[in-house]
């Protein structure tokens, strides 16, 4: 019995053995390829945080930065000072670091007052004046040279402006206006302005009163219309054979007519301005003035034609001039620019009747269009050596002529013959 219970254990264990040698494969499964792992993204970096920004410093002033001293000619209370302090005013606004000192002069002596004191080694950085004695100015050292500081930068400026302030090629000026007289009159004392000088001596005759201003600068004009000429080609001066004493003859008949010729401005201004005078001649500096005191009343034409050519009035150039003793060149030219921008040219054409210079200067005043036709018709004032010793003789002549003490003809030769004596001519 235990003999066949080994035999069947036995059997039981074969046949295991073989059911186990089945199952085992021949060959060996491939193994699964590896996968290699995906590595983890990097951590994205966190931004820094921002960095609070720093705390904006207060703009620092831009603009001119000095002090810089003016003098100037306009008349205490007149539109044109007032204008001034205006233009002056928004300079400093402009430019908070500069200090800008303004000094009012009298007009007949500012001149002599700035030479003493310049020749002295003192005197204002610039002062603004008419271009009546550039030339001896300019050859007297007595103005400084600005030709560099000014290059590139009047392009926006009438070229006849410019070369009034020239003397040699050389600019000694800031152009700020162009000046001539005119004829103002009256609308509500005369229905037509005389336009040639017989309808003004005719006028003049009938009644209707006119002012002059004894003077070599105011009364100039009337030479032209006789065709008087003041220096010919060799700078010799020929008014007293070109037409000079008839239109000295031509101012006494307007005195018998009746013309008033007063030798003190305030005298030659003041009835105008009251409306008791028809006519007066006079420049664009009194425009502003004239406005306010007269309104629609005033009217203003050019200087009388006559039968010999037109009026020739002086154009003069108002301009801004530099000491030569400053040291601070740059800023004062800078200052004075500022003086005569866009912005201060349209103050002085609005508030004072200055005649804009400024090609972007513009006035729909047809008052102010007017003495822009005087100053275009007018004989632009020459500024040579020659011309520079007009003055005092022929200022001199004008007041001997019409006070009596001398005849037209007389007068005008020995003006001319102290002028070429002058001259070397």
């Amino acid at each position: 019995m235990k003999k066949n219970l080994f035999t069947v254990l036995s059997m039981l264990a074969i046949f295991a053995l073989v059911l186990t040698a089945c199952a085992t494969p021949t060959t060996e499964a491939p193994k699964p390829t590896a996968v290699p792992p995906t590595a983890a993204p990097a951590a994205t970096a966190m931004p820094k945080p921002t960095e609070a920004p720093k705390p904006t410093e207060a703009p620092k002033p831009v603009g001119i930065k000095g002090e810089v001293t003016l003098w100037h000619a306009y008349s205490t209370g007149s539109a044109e000072e007032a204008t001034l302090g205006k233009i002056v005013a928004a300079v400093k606004t402009k430019n908070p670091d500069l200090k800008l000192n303004v000094l009012q002069v009298p007009f007949d002596k500012i001149f002599d007052k700035y030479k003493t004191e310049v020749a002295s080694g003192a005197g204002p950085d610039m002062f603004v004046a008419p271009n009546d004695d550039l030339g001896n100015l300019a050859r007297g050292k007595l103005i400084l040279d600005v030709s560099k500081q000014l290059d590139g930068k009047l392009g926006d400026f009438a070229p006849n402006s410019v070369d009034g302030m020239k003397v040699d090629g050389k600019l000694y000026g800031i152009p700020e206006s162009a000046k001539a007289v005119a004829l103002y009159y009256n609308k509500s004392l005369i229905d037509k302005a005389p336009t040639t000088t017989d309808e003004l001596l005719a006028a003049v005759k009938g009644g209707k009163s006119l002012n002059l201003f004894i003077g070599a600068y105011h009364d100039y004009g009337f030479f032209g219309s006789f065709g008087g000429k003041l220096l010919d080609d060799s700078q010799k001066c020929v008014l007293d054979t070109t037409g000079g004493a008839d239109a000295m003859q031509y101012l006494l008949d307007l005195k018998k007519a009746g013309a008033a010729l007063e030798a003190d401005y305030g005298k030659f201004e003041t009835p105008f301005r009251q409306g008791k005078v028809a006519m007066m001649v006079n420049g664009p500096w009194a425009l502003g003035d004239y406005k306010k005191d007269l309104g629609d009343k005033l009217g203003v034409v050019s200087m009388p034609t006559g039968a010999k050519g037109k009026a020739s009035p002086f154009n003069g150039i108002d301009g801004f001039y530099v000491n030569p003793n400053v040291k601070n060149v740059d800023v004062v030219v800078a200052t004075a620019l500022q003086l005569v921008s866009k912005e201060s040219s349209q103050m002085y054409t609005d508030g004072a009747g200055h005649v804009p210079i400024r090609k972007d200067v513009t006035s729909a005043d047809p008052l102010v269009a007017a003495f822009a036709k005087a100053s275009a018709d007018g004989f632009p004032r020459p500024q040579s050596k020659e011309f520079g010793n007009y003055w005092e003789p022929f200022g001199n002549m004008f007041t001997k002529v019409l006070e009596g003490k001398a005849t037209p003809a007389d007068g005008v030769k020995e003006a001319c013959g102290l002028m070429n004596k002058a001259n070397g001519k």
